[in-house]
């Protein structure tokens, strides 16, 4: 047999491998994967970095104790991909005495030990998912050989090329032994050896700090990310929340409820509970300034926008903590307390404007948003701009002008110019057979008459028109659109949200009568008030606002003040 003919067969079993592994990925065989790996080292078949990928995958998901099956060695978040048994330990440990220098007044307050267990609620905090239990002999040999493993793809480095999913992998494996030191240097690894880290990639480290309840190492692994430009997630801040509570970091708590705020606007339930659990501590009640400056706090909310002020905790003593709803009004059924509207400021505003243009610019052909918002600019301000597709075409097949008409004439109405909102429609639904029944053809030069109408192009997307356009003239959006897909996910998150918030309009519409929801008098996001008291919106599926579960937070001391 020649050499380009044994190349050729090689390249077969390194394919037929592949396909063998990527079954026992699949089905969560590791033992099986291990086998395959033997069998070709013995061969001398030749492996690729998908085939150690898949391999340190497996291998690593059994050093935790269970398997999920997958498609291929890409896993997931390294959070959500621990052992049940490795929860978070809530026991008294020696990481969690005061580090010298912590200022008692701001954070860190030595308690007795045996309140931490109490702290805490006792629901499980860690995402499940499906999983194949492993036992810990299997645990043993699957970490073991999953080191040889990876040690053999290093070997081979010159013919291949090491992958963030490998070493990722590895630092599994050395959460799997506790060692968060290793986990964390093979992600410090990653920059020397030109690999850009993923958000998966630091979920070892930080869950091996914070199961062992060391806060300063699990907020280093949270600065790397963060110089790294990898934004932490929901999980990730969690997992923080719950390690500062159990350690009494009451500064780190504060910095956590801001980052929650500023990433995701509210909590979920489980963190709400963590919340809970903090501010009933008796640390929490010792925690927070005694004495501040008003007017400083003051312009702090307002140089901030409104709705908080970043001072840390203010005053001292016992925390009343209840969970209330907000009415209609902006008001706190509980404390009696108005929630704040939040907006963007004129800057941010401009910014984001010019944000989205350059998007649209880019993705769109033949300069036709530029186009745009020369017409824009001659013709606006508008008060309003209407989302023709998704208004007309709700609950029908094709765009109905009139229904479209019924939303923009109803919506005028409510300002005192009676001035047409912007109109934007894709240009397909004003050709053809439709557009030439006399009452939409009417319509549409009644709108074309009064400047209200914008036709996009043929190839472009609408929702960069009427985006722009809302933003431009800081105005309302008619639409009932989710704004989740890709189009509003690369958008600014410190922007969107806030924007979307004070400037969408849902609507039904019935045979008679539009319907509007304006946007709520108040921000759904946490707020902190001149007072120091906070209001925590808890994230909830498929409720009406009204319905929306808030949790109040107040001093006892500052509630007797009032009453």
């Amino acid at each position: 047999m020649t050499k380009k003919k044994k190349r050729v067969k090689g390249g077969e079993q390194g394919g037929k491998l592949r396909v063998l592994l990527d079954m026992c990925s699949k089905r969560g065989d590791v033992m099986g994967a291990i086998s395959l790996y033997d069998s070709a080292v013995e061969d001398g078949i030749r492996l690729g970095q998908h085939h150690y990928n898949v391999l340190l995958y497996l291998c690593s998901s059994a050093s935790l104790g269970f398997v999920q099956p997958a498609k291929s060695g890409n896993t997931g978040s390294g959070i959500t991909s621990i052992d049940p048994a490795q929860k978070l330990d809530s026991s008294p440990n020696g990481s969690l005495r005061c580090s010298e220098g912590h200022d008692a007044s701001e954070g860190h307050v030595q308690d007795q030990e045996k309140e931490k267990a109490d702290m805490l609620p006792s629901g499980d905090l860690n995402v499940q998912t499906v999983t194949i239990p492993v036992g810990d002999e299997l645990r043993e040999y699957a970490r073991v050989r999953g080191f040889e493993i990876f040690e053999k793809m290093c070997e081979e480095k010159e013919r291949v090329q090491m992958s963030e999913a490998a070493l990722t992998a590895k630092a599994r494996m050395a959460l799997s032994m506790g060692d968060g030191d290793m986990a964390f240097e093979i992600v410090k690894q990653m920059k020397d050896l030109g690999i850009t880290p993923k958000l998966r990639s630091y979920g070892p480290a930080l869950t091996a700090f914070c199961n062992s309840g060391n806060v300063e190492k699990a907020f280093e692994v949270e600065a790397h990310m963060l110089e790294c430009g990898i934004t932490p997630e929901e999980a990730e801040l969690e997992m923080l929340l719950r390690v500062s509570v159990v350690g009494r970091y009451g500064d780190k708590v504060y910095y956590l409820l801001h980052k929650f705020r500023a990433a995701f606007r509210q909590v979920s339930p489980s963190a709400a509970q963590l919340f809970e659990a903090w501010f009933r501590s008796p640390t929490a009640s010792k925690v927070g300034k005694r004495k501040w400056d008003a007017g400083t706090i003051a312009k702090a909310i307002e140089n901030n926008g409104g709705g908080w002020h970043g001072f840390g905790w203010l005053g001292r003593g016992k925390w009343t903590i209840t969970r209330s709803n907000i009415n209609k009004n902006g008001v706190c059924l509980a404390c009696g307390e108005k929630l704040t509207i939040i907006d963007l400021d004129p800057k941010e505003t401009e910014d984001f404007a010019t944000f989205v243009a350059k998007l649209a610019i880019k993705r769109e052909r033949n300069s036709n948003f530029e186009k745009f918002q020369k017409w824009l600019e001659r013709n606006g301000p508008f008060e309003a701009v209407v989302d023709a597709a998704n208004v007309g075409l709700f609950s029908h097949k094709h765009l109905s002008l009139s229904k479209v008409n019924a939303v923009a004439d109803d919506i005028r109405q409510r300002f005192a110019s009676r001035k047409w909102p912007l109109i934007v429609v894709h240009n397909r639904h004003l050709t053809g057979e439709r557009i030439k029944k006399p009452s939409n053809h009417k319509l549409v030069e009644k709108w074309r008459q009064a400047n209200s109408i914008y036709a996009t192009p043929n190839g472009s997307n609408d929702d960069w028109y009427w985006l722009y356009a809302a933003i431009r003239c800081k105005c309302l959006i008619i639409t009932n659109d989710e704004m989740r897909d890709h189009t509003f996910q690369i958008l600014e998150k410190n922007f969107f949200p806030k924007w979307k918030e004070r400037h969408q309009v849902r609507f039904t519409y019935d045979e008679s009568s539009v319907t509007f929801q304006m946007p709520p008098p108040y921000s759904v996001v946490i707020q902190e008030s001149e007072k120091g008291h906070l209001h925590i919106p808890v994230s909830e599926e498929g409720l009406l606002e009204k319905d929306r579960t808030w949790l109040c937070v107040m001093r006892r001391n500052s509630q007797e003040q009032q009453s």
